[in-house]
Formats: structure tokens, sequence, C-alpha cells
């Protein structure tokens, strides 16, 4: 081999104990090809059969228009929420010792064991009208179940867990040492939160944002018993796929399907963009 190809490939390979870089690599592409860019490829191609006017008077019907607005609205909200109170929640368990720990701990991670219809229906029992919460609620004339704010509360709920598994191992990697020396150099908490912490672990409070908001968008069985499913209202896009698969119409749902996967991709790169742009931005700050 010679020098000029050793150096390319040594560009693109890894010093490792073990072989194998070429088998490893071949079956990582052909399983995310069959998993993952096929059925993309055939969503694109379906929906590309129909002609172009047609696919935008499908894409920009005003029901549709307005589960759009709804799905990402919602899902936007109910990330933001998470990365709030996850946070919150995360800091807790890594930071404080308290009867029940454990408890609360493995509580977390109960939306990823719990069907996503088990979800919806308890919500949807617990802020009813009649409900344990609901009944609370209604002289105040704050309606959850069968609103928006329902399907608000059923995305908190599943995306909650991806941004306290995400900020948990940063926040217990923090040198506490940081903390005290700020802190005897006279920065307050405020302060030594805003200047040593946060810097710390906004990449994996970032990266628990964008799995919630990923999970929200696509969000289906939790939603549909608590949100009333009504069109214009409180129908998101994902049950409208499913109702035109439902009346046959496929090239509805594939174009459907497209602008969810296209809106999607763009938010999704978006916000992995702006966190590498801060990654880069700290990590020069640091040298």
């Amino acid at each position: 081999m010679s020098a000029r190809a050793a150096a390319y490939r040594s560009r693109w390979v890894e010093p490792s104990i073990l072989p194998g870089f070429n088998l490893t690599l071949g079956i990582s592409v052909a399983f995310l090809t069959a998993i993952v860019l096929i059925p993309i490829a055939a969503l694109v191609l379906k929906a590309g059969s129909m002609p172009l006017d047609e696919l935008w008077r499908i894409a920009t019907e005003p029901r549709a228009l307005a589960s759009y607005r709804l799905s990402f609205g919602a899902s936007l909200i109910a990330a933001t929420l998470n990365a709030v109170f996850g946070f919150i929640i995360a800091w807790s368990l890594v930071r404080y010792r308290f009867p029940g720990r454990r408890f609360v701990d493995a509580i977390i991670d109960l939306p990823f064991a719990l069907p996503t219809a088990v979800s919806g229906i308890a919500l949807a029992t617990v802020f009813s009208p009649q409900g344990w919460i609901g009944r609370w609620l209604e002289p105040l004339g704050i309606q959850v179940a069968y609103s928006w704010v329902g399907v608000v509360v059923a995305l908190t709920l599943i995306g909650l867990p991806f941004v306290v598994r995400s900020v948990q191992p940063a926040l217990a990697e923090v040198d506490a040492t940081l903390e005290d020396a700020a802190e005897s150099l006279g920065a307050g908490r405020f302060m030594t939160f805003r200047r040593v912490i946060l810097p710390t672990v906004a990449p994996a409070l970032a990266t628990g944002f964008t799995l919630a908001l990923a999970r929200a968008i696509g969000e289906y069985g939790s939603v549909i018993f608590i949100a009333g499913n009504l069109p214009m209202r409180t129908e998101i896009t994902p049950l409208l796929i499913v109702i035109k698969l439902e009346q046959y119409d496929y090239l509805g749902a594939a174009a459907l399907g497209l602008v969810m996967l296209s809106i999607s991709f763009v938010l999704l790169l978006t916000i992995n963009a702006l966190n590498g742009w801060r990654a880069a931005r700290a990590l020069g700050r640091r040298r």
C-alpha cells in the first residue's frame, strides 16, 4: 500500500484492536438502507407520482394546514416544557437524596414501557370534566381533555423521559469544585448556574429537546384519546393520514406524509445545526 493510499485510509478508519471496518460499515449501511432509506424513498416516489398541482392542493387544504399548526405547534410547546421541567427533575435526582428517589427515578421511564394508547386513555380519564384533575379545572374555565391543551399534555408525557435521561449523565459529570470556586470568587447562585452549570449541560439539554420534539411530531396513540379529534380544531396530522388511509386515499396520505417528512427533516436539521454551532462556540471559548 502506498503512502498516499495509507494516508487516505487513515482519514476514514480509526485505529482499533479489532479489525472489521469494512464488514461493520457494510452491515450498518445495509441495515439503514432497508429500515430507513427504502421506506422513505417509497413514500417520496408514491407522493411524486401525482401531478405537482394535485400534490400542492392536498398539502395546502385548510384541514391539512390546521393539522400542521396543531402537530408542530403542540410539539414545540411540549418539547420546551420538557426542556424546563425535565432539567429540574434531572437536577433533583442527581443533586439530592430523598425518600422515594429510586421510585421517582423509575417512574421517569414509565412512558417508555406503557403502550401509547394506555397513556392516552389514562390522561383522558384524569383530565376529563369528571376526572380527578379535570373536575377542579372545569370551574376555572380550563378545559384540558378534548382541546389543544390536552394534545400538549399528551406530548409532554411521552417526551419527558428523553430530556431527563439525556441531562442526568451530564449533570452527574459537572465538577462540584468549579461551583465552589465560582462561589469563592463572589459569583451568586444564578451566575454560577449560568456560567458554570448551564454551558456544561447545554449540549445534553439540546439533545433531549431534539429527541422530545421528534418523538412528539410523530405521536399518534396517546393523542387521539384526549384530543377529541375535531377537524380544524384538535385533529393532528398523523390522524388525518390514518383517516385518508381508511378511505383508501393512498395518494393523499402519501402527500401529507411527504409534507410531515420534509418539515420534520428541516426542523431537526436546523436544531442540530444550531446545537453544533453552540458547541463550536463553547469549544472556542474554552480554548
